[in-house]
């Protein structure tokens, strides 16, 4: 019975040794192999490895995969103009030198996201400093972003990191001078739309000064045809006249006594003193005056 328990228990201890020494490698995984504290091997390949049992050998896993950081809070830095601005970044990044990587932080990843931070703080405020706002958040945003991925690499480079990616997500005034930027950008839009109203004003008055003139023109040019074509009506009239009352003169002074007599006696109402024997009662007295310019009255 006691040889069965001792065979038991030195399988179990073979077994536990056994199982100390073989170890898998996850494809997601680097897996770090120290002997008593230094690195002895660094394993990329996925797969089940064989080492010595602790104390001897330890194996420290460190992940593969892209990683992010993403700040919840914007920082804040200073323009080339000084004024402040927030800037909010994020960086994709990932494990390319496995050894390198355990040397600056030993394989903690909370350190290493410390490290990555100040580096891209460090370049923002480098390129952001050097730039206006404008050029910062339209102008030259591809530049500035080039500008910092490549000093971040180099950096990363150092502590055995790879970076992916690294862009701005969101750049903005801080809230203190939220205010004065919108009403400058007010005042700006209203002097914008005056200098419009004011330059429509002009070519209104521009235009409603010409189709003056026009009408004016036309008028005077309309005015003067008429009196043209009236005066040789005018003229054609007393041509007509003239022919006709110079065939008989003695008609003719019929004729302008009458419209005279038409003239005088509109109203019934009306009282003249004249005397009687005057020429203008000439064809009453004498209708049968020579020519036989009208028929005596009876």
């Amino acid at each position: 019975m006691n040889r069965i328990v001792s065979t038991l228990i030195a399988g179990f201890v073979a077994l536990m040794l056994l199982s100390s020494t073989v170890f898998v490698v996850d494809q997601r995984k680097y897996a770090i192999v120290f002997a008593l504290g230094e690195v002895k091997q660094v394993i990329n390949q996925p797969g089940l490895h064989f080492k010595l049992p602790p104390p001897f050998q330890n194996v420290l896993y460190l992940d593969k995969r892209i990683m992010t950081i993403d700040s919840p809070d914007a920082d804040r830095f200073i323009t080339a103009e000084k004024m402040n601005i927030l800037v909010d970044a994020f960086v994709k990044w990932r494990i390319n030198d496995p050894r390198l990587y355990f040397v600056s932080f030993s394989g903690d990843e909370s350190r290493a996201r410390d490290r990555m931070s100040q580096i891209i703080k460090a370049a923002l405020n480098d390129e952001i400093t050097k730039r206006t706002v404008r050029e910062v958040i339209s102008g030259q945003r591809g530049k500035v972003m080039e500008a910092i991925r490549a000093k971040v690499i180099a950096e990363a480079k150092q502590i055995g990191v790879e970076i992916i990616d690294v862009r701005l997500k969101r750049v903005d005034y801080v809230e203190q001078i939220n205010n004065s930027v919108y009403e400058r950008m007010k005042a700006e839009r209203v002097r914008v739309a005056n200098e419009l109203r004011s330059t429509g004003g002009a070519e209104s008055e521009k235009v409603r000064a010409d189709a003056d003139k026009q009408r004016t023109v036309i008028l005077a040019e309309a005015y003067r045809e008429a009196e043209k074509i009236k005066g040789e009506g005018d003229a054609k009239a007393s041509q007509i006249y003239a022919d006709a009352f110079g065939r008989n003169p003695e008609f003719y002074k019929f004729y302008r006594s009458l419209e005279a007599y038409r003239a005088s006696f509109k109203n019934k109402a009306d009282v003249m003193l004249v005397d009687p024997n005057s020429d203008f009662f000439k064809y009453f007295k004498n209708s049968g005056a020579s020519g036989g310019g009208a028929p005596a009255k009876k």
